[in-house]
């Protein structure tokens, strides 16, 4: 057996997956690329990729879901299995009913509460809400329902969320995820009063960076080296599709979401020879992967490097992070909070003064090369080195640590 993504037959076993009639199949682990995939021999893959409505529900929602090997965006997702679904069940309900838009009454005792977080995720899905939103919102609900509480009484609800040692930032998104439970049902209550702590995001400084992505897998080194340079969110680029990327005027361009504007970004030459590199098996540049799983085995690299180099700063780092670091090396730079703002995508200038307060540089935490000639020059203004001035017939650059 070997890789399906990078041929290397380094292979180790990592956990099995459950199937609906009893049975498991052995999942593999690359140790050279960190993909992840399920036993190519098993016969019952492909019907598996496209399990019965029954199991939607607990692959989708369910805490421990790993996903499958379809690329985003390619084949349906689980969501969209579920919902397209949803569609036609509704369709053949209201058929028969005479009446569009029939749920169920509000009062549905308990034990039919997975059929109606099924319900909620359709309900989502139709009010046009991101598909992170539904999953993570459905999954917290599940949480409460795990922890004792019955959705269809809001002061069980009050009181579980009550006695969790959640952060107020957890406690304050499963509030709002149960007031739109209600609003689907037609029920209301009195919300509990919690206040999300704001807290400065953690900025690594370059070198951590440049050891984690020389640390990782090439499909994820260059994935962190793509959020480095362009402060995308991991969503939008895992969305990256090969007709955004241009090489000859090495540019790629941002699909927005979570209702940002778009953006073109100029990358690097190195960037882009990464890019060109990946196979491309379909529309997308980072096919065959979800996001979760594509967090789960940099997390495995990361910890692995962070052990080797005796750095826990490293663990700190995420995929998110980086994106921080590019707002605020951006505002280090040019001290504009509003070009800062474009590149981030942010239509509220609210979510970009945040990375004012980061930018707290001395005038010596800087790294100093020199150059000689045109070519040096140009692969330090590409690493994102900036001209100072020349001495003695050398052109000095710096870049701030």
């Amino acid at each position: 057996m070997q890789c399906p993504y990078c041929g290397s037959q380094r292979l180790y076993k990592d956990g099995l997956r459950y199937l609906a009639n009893g049975t498991s199949v052995q999942r593999w682990l690359c140790k050279d690329c960190g993909y992840r995939f399920t036993d190519p021999n098993y016969k019952g893959r492909d019907k598996w990729k496209n399990p019965p409505f029954s199991l939607n529900l607990e692959n989708c929602l369910s805490d421990n879901c790993q996903g499958n090997d379809e690329p985003v965006g390619g084949d349906p997702t689980s969501l969209g299995r579920l919902v397209q679904t949803l569609a036609t069940v509704e369709k053949e309900d209201n058929e028969k009913s005479g009446q569009a838009g029939a749920t169920e009454n509000a009062t549905q005792p308990a034990a039919d509460v997975k059929g109606k977080l099924i319900e909620f995720a359709w309900w989502m899905k139709k009010q046009g809400y991101a598909e992170s939103t539904i999953l993570d919102r459905c999954r917290i609900l599940k949480t409460l329902v795990k922890k004792g509480a019955n959705l269809f009484d809001p002061e069980s609800v009050k009181e579980v969320i009550a006695q969790q040692e959640w952060s107020e930032g957890r406690k304050e998104f499963a509030v709002d995820a149960y007031t739109s439970f209600l609003l689907m049902i037609g029920g209301a209550w009195q919300p509990p009063r919690y206040k999300r702590v704001q807290r400065l995001p953690f900025i690594p400084t370059e070198t951590e960076i440049d050891q984690l992505i020389a640390g990782c897998s090439f499909r994820n080194g260059t994935f962190l080296q793509l959020l480095k340079e362009t402060g995308m969110r991991p969503g939008e680029a895992l969305k990256l599709e090969w007709t955004e990327v241009d090489p000859q005027n090495r540019t790629v361009k941002v699909t927005p979401e979570k209702g940002s504007n778009p953006r073109l970004f100029k990358v690097s030459t190195a960037l882009m020879e990464r890019l060109m590199a990946l196979p491309k098996t379909n529309k997308y540049v980072f096919s065959g992967v979800k996001l979760k799983s594509l967090q789960k085995r940099f997390e495995d690299q990361r910890r692995r490097i962070a052990a080797k180099l005796k750095n826990p700063r490293l663990l700190k780092i995420s995929f998110v992070t980086l994106r921080h670091w590019k707002a605020t090396m951006e505002y280090a730079k040019t001290k504009d909070i509003i070009h800062v703002m474009r590149i981030l995508g942010h239509k509220n200038i609210q979510n970009t003064l945040v990375y004012t307060h980061l930018v707290d540089f001395k005038d010596e935490e800087y790294t100093c090369r020199a150059a000689w000639t045109m070519e040096e020059a140009q692969r330090l203004i590409e690493a994102g080195f900036e001209y100072v001035c020349e001495v003695e017939g050398a052109k000095l650059f710096r870049k701030r640590k």
